[in-house]
């Protein structure tokens, strides 16, 4: 058994890390600002978790949370690259800050392993088919860029202060209880939640552009897994399905589990947004013993029986 902190622990893949982690019996606390999380989303654990209110970007919250606790599993951010177009500094301090104050408050506190979220944003538009991991990096957006700078902060404490770190490059995660509400929501939730009430989704460019979804299940079992493999300290890791698909053959396999036959609306690309982006998984294979549990077909099942139980097609 050990003793968990997950930042951004009310958020959604936050909530979804800490329900696996109380299942298989470890002590978790959860920090978190609840800017973009919600206590809802820990509902059927929230009498087995303790609770930390409070910012990443506050070393004293940060360091009451982190006090004996033997691995971090940081979360919390502020996932967007719209919002970060619109706030590049709150980006920053969330994403690159924070993970500054999170790894220092770790290196203070004897933590043994610090698992950081980061993001396939990084690659940029490579023009190799698969993203590798030694890729150089090319970020087109103030979200991609700091969340690269908090890799670059988890390498320098590995290498300055042999903390054990661990990054975890994440391709567009999708599933249950993510946000669809708000001008940042993620694509698949807001195409269903469109389907469901009788409107148009709408699409930034030709619709051809392609992406990595990943089911918010693998994300989990790959953090499970890169805070127990031997060798991965140091490291950074893709965590996605290693299969792509376009937004519109996206909406095409929505129309069909739904019934429906609804047609998107076409908007310009949105400044920031790359072109296409798909995992090579075969390192976090290797190195963490990943494989996907859930295929995309399954986890978008999964996810639209959620959203069902909020909205009827009309």
């Amino acid at each position: 058994m050990y003793t968990c902190l997950v930042t951004g622990g009310a958020g959604f893949v936050g909530a979804h890390l800490a329900e696996a982690l109380v299942r298989r019996g470890d002590r978790v606390r959860i920090l978190d600002n609840l800017s973009t999380g919600q206590r809802a989303n820990l509902a059927s654990i929230q009498d087995q978790v303790e609770w930390f209110a409070g910012d990443v970007g506050d070393a004293q919250a940060v360091a009451r949370a982190i006090a004996g606790c033997d691995i971090v599993f940081h979360q919390a951010a502020l996932a967007s690259v719209p919002r970060s177009l619109a706030e590049p500094l709150a980006t920053h301090e969330a994403c690159a800050t924070g993970t500054l104050v999170v790894l220092d408050a770790a290196r203070r506190a004897g933590v043994r392993r610090v698992i950081y979220a980061a993001s396939s944003s990084a690659y940029g538009n490579r023009p190799e088919p698969q993203k590798r991991e030694d890729d150089l990096p090319s970020p087109l957006s103030p979200y991609a860029a700091a969340k690269l700078a908090g890799e670059m902060y988890c390498e320098a404490f590995w290498h300055s202060y042999g903390l054990e770190t661990v990054a975890l490059r994440y391709f567009n995660v999708f599933g249950p209880r993510q946000d669809p509400s708000g001008p940042y929501a993620a694509v698949i939730p807001l195409f269903i939640k469109a389907l469901l009430t009788g409107q148009r989704p709408t699409i930034f460019g030709d619709g051809q552009q392609t992406r990595d979804f990943t089911y918010v299940a693998n994300v989990v079992h790959a953090n499970l897994l890169a805070a127990a493999a031997p060798e991965a300290a140091g490291g950074v890791f893709n965590v996605g399905s290693g299969t792509a698909i376009s937004l519109l053959d996206l909406l095409r396999e929505l129309n069909a589990i739904l019934g429906t036959e609804v047609e998107p609306i076409f908007q310009p690309p949105r400044a920031g947004d790359v072109r296409d982006s798909l995992a090579d998984i075969s390192r976090a294979r290797r190195m963490l013993g990943y494989e996907p549990q859930v295929s995309l077909a399954e986890g978008l099942q999964r996810t639209v029986e959620f959203y069902r139980q909020f909205w009827r097609p009309s």
